[in-house]
């Protein structure tokens, strides 16, 4: 189909030149001004056989519009009409030393380019037998300029080389689109397979250009961005601006790849790798391709064997640990209700309460890791759920009823799939810890819970307080089991809190918001439940 398209295209020049010629003959003749020695044997021959070529190419262009007869059999005939009027006009012109048998090589090289083989050095063989049959026709009937049969047989030699030459060049140019066509369709496939890939893994890929322009992502960054609907050529500040400014930055140190490294966005955190892609030596013309990763879903992956051992050791402890305990705490009761302890000696049984105390939270902090996984998940209105949260608070805690309290800006009610039990515990560890540090407050203590978003886009819940603000330093370690900054912390809440959280698919992430520490609970779009579900 490529092929007879291409041939057709050929026909249609090759109408247009046939018909400037003719009309241009007819001009000059018109005109007086037809150059020697075109036409000086036989004018009315001349004139005559010009004319009929003019009405031939004309009416050409009715079964080249139609195209029937196929384009095989019109260059038949067109080349056949070719050979007999330049015959004609070369015979009423004086012979082959009138030049107009050149003609016929461009009549011939262009059937050559058309057909294949065989017939294109059939036509020309027929084209130097009808000059030929003109020399001789001229020699029988006396003409002074008719033996010149060397000048003739050099015409036809040239008209048999042009067919051998054009039917070569055109079978390697007929090749050579074909291979082109054949890589062409290799590298749409190509293409698609990999557009089909790339669109189908769970890494998600951008390609940024020198602009910042996103120019292909898939599925899977537009979920990892909560980014949906925007358009390709959009700017990535449009999709994310925490990564466009990671970019910035990147693209400022000038290196050429990005090591992994993780940002916090939202709705996730996101391990983020890039690479610039493009005219090397030349940073104003490269684009970056960025890979994008779900940090929560690979700490999954990577804690899958720790948890596994944590479980055997939760065990252990269990057996291990809190019978001798519980036989210390008794054993440290029953020395304190002592009445032969002297009151000095007090305070030693005071410091043994406090201390398996503590170990005590600390080993029911490590069994409830070992239950991360046991999800109970159910449906919890969030709206509803705070304010029986905080009251509870406000019972086991008086002094917080001054201090904490709801900032509800969600649009619509707010329904999400959790398990109630791992909610209370994150809420209580987030409460209990912003309480303290609020209390550190040079101004008014103040601790927020702020409920945002819809169900839509997402929605988030944050426990902000007014206390002193986590150092830099340590921001990296928050989220470290046996991490803590205060003498009376276990190091464990705020790592049992981020693991109950992917366990139930959402994400907890720490923040500074206007001189405020703040920890936010993101629900994801699977968390979420929707009227419509």
């Amino acid at each position: 189909m490529q092929a007879s398209q291409k041939a057709w295209r050929i026909m249609r020049l090759l109408t247009v030149y046939r018909i400037i010629l003719a009309l241009l003959l007819m001009v000059l003749i018109s005109t007086g001004y037809l150059p020697e020695p075109l036409g000086e044997t036989a004018p009315r021959l001349f004139l005559v056989v010009a004319s009929v070529y003019v009405v031939v190419t004309l009416l050409a262009i009715y079964p080249l519009l139609l195209r029937t007869p196929g384009y095989i059999w019109q260059v038949y005939f067109y080349t056949c009409v070719d050979i007999l009027v330049f015959t004609l006009m070369m015979h009423a012109s004086g012979g082959v030393a009138s030049g107009v048998g050149m003609l016929m090589v461009v009549s011939i090289a262009n059937a050559s380019m058309l057909l294949a083989g065989r017939m294109s050095v059939f036509f020309a063989a027929l084209a130097s037998l009808a000059v030929l049959g003109q020399q001789f026709y001229s020699q029988l009937y006396g003409t002074a300029s008719a033996y010149n049969y060397s000048m003739a047989g050099l015409l036809g030699l040239t008209l048999i080389v042009t067919s051998v030459l054009a039917t070569v060049l055109a079978r390697q140019a007929r090749e050579s689109a074909d291979l082109a066509h054949s890589r062409g369709v290799d590298l749409a496939n190509m293409s698609e397979l990999t557009e089909q890939v790339i669109s189908q893994m769970a890494t998600g890929v951008l390609v940024v250009d020198e602009q910042h322009h996103v120019r292909l992502v898939n599925g899977a960054a537009r979920r990892l961005l909560d980014a949906p609907s925007q358009m390709l050529g959009t700017h990535l500040q449009q999709f994310s601006i925490e990564l466009n400014l990671q970019l910035r930055l990147w693209r400022g140190q000038g290196r050429q790849s990005y090591e992994k490294s993780s940002i916090e966005t939202l709705p996730a955190s996101l391990l983020v790798q890039m690479i610039k892609v493009g005219r090397a030596g030349d940073d104003t013309k490269t684009g970056v391709l960025i890979f994008l990763e779900d940090a929560a879903a690979v700490n999954d992956q990577s804690q899958q064997l720790r948890l596994a051992a944590l479980g055997r050791l939760t065990a252990g402890i269990a057996h291990e640990i809190r019978n001798p305990l519980s036989a210390i705490r008794h054993a440290g009761e029953l020395l304190a209700e002592s009445d032969k302890l002297p009151s000095e000696d007090l305070r030693l049984t005071d410091i043994i309460q406090e201390n398996t105390a503590r170990v005590n939270r600390i080993v029911e902090d490590v069994l409830q890791l070992g239950n991360r996984d046991r999800v109970f998940g159910e449906k919890i209105q969030l709206n509803k759920y705070l304010k029986s949260f905080v009251e509870e608070i406000y019972c086991l805690h008086s002094e917080a009823r001054s201090v904490l309290v709801i900032n509800d800006q969600s649009v619509e009610p707010l329904t999400v799939y959790f398990d109630s039990g791992h909610l209370h515990q994150i809420l209580s560890n987030l409460c209990q810890n912003a309480l303290n540090f609020a209390s550190q407050s040079l101004s008014s203590p103040r601790v927020t819970l702020l409920l945002a978003g819809d169900t839509k886009r997402g929605c988030y819940l944050e426990v902000i307080n007014n206390g002193p603000l986590v150092q830099p330093q340590e921001k990296e370690r928050l989220f470290e089991p046996f991490f803590t900054t205060t003498s009376k912390g276990t190091g464990l809440g705020l790592y049992l809190s981020k693991e109950l959280a992917q366990a139930n698919q959402c994400h907890l992430a720490h923040q500074q918001q206007n001189e405020n520490t703040c920890f936010r609970l993101s629900f994801g779009q699977q968390a979420i439940i929707r009227e419509s579900d």
